[in-house]
């Protein structure tokens, strides 16, 4: 089962190294990961999505806990939870498909957000699952390019990950 863990970990020079460090010295895999400055200077979110059995996951969290560096973790998966990725892609157009492109883009609430003579780059947000159908409504070889942020997430409600 995939989880979203979001730790609040101190924003100094190291930690992330620590945080992949745990991971690959024990074989877990992260899919994906993200990390930004908070409202407070000296910590920062962490965003990291791994998959594993909850006795996997169990031994993820105790792990990351002893950490130094982490003041605070929680498993998103584990209560309700708002989740989102962004992603980035760049579509061949001619004069030919814009239209059917741009209608495309509407459909998922999408953006054109750059267009040159022979490409769109559409802005997305939503569920992986989303984004995943938005490149797959395109024929073989229209995509140029996909960057894709992976998962984030936050708590539903009055709970949060906070001091």
């Amino acid at each position: 089962m995939r989880h979203i863990i979001s730790i609040l970990i101190e924003n100094e020079a190291g930690a992330l190294s620590r945080v992949a460090g745990l991971f690959s010295a024990r074989g877990y895999n992260i899919e994906s990961l993200t990390v930004a400055p908070t409202e407070d200077a000296s910590l920062s979110r962490m965003t990291l999505v791994t998959s594993g059995s909850d006795e996997i996951i169990e031994q993820i969290t105790k792990q990351l806990n002893k950490l130094i560096d982490v003041v605070k973790l929680i498993d998103l998966a584990e209560s309700g939870h708002i989740e989102r990725e962004l992603m980035l892609v760049k579509i061949k157009t001619s004069h030919d498909t814009r239209e059917e492109v741009k209608r495309m883009v509407d459909i998922f609430r999408g953006k054109i957000i750059d267009v040159t003579p022979s490409s769109y780059v559409v802005e997305m947000t939503g569920q992986s699952s989303k984004l995943d159908a938005f490149i797959h409504g395109f024929e073989e070889g229209s995509i140029i390019e996909v960057v894709r942020s992976g998962p984030t997430g936050i708590s539903r409600g009055e709970k949060g990950l906070h001091l």
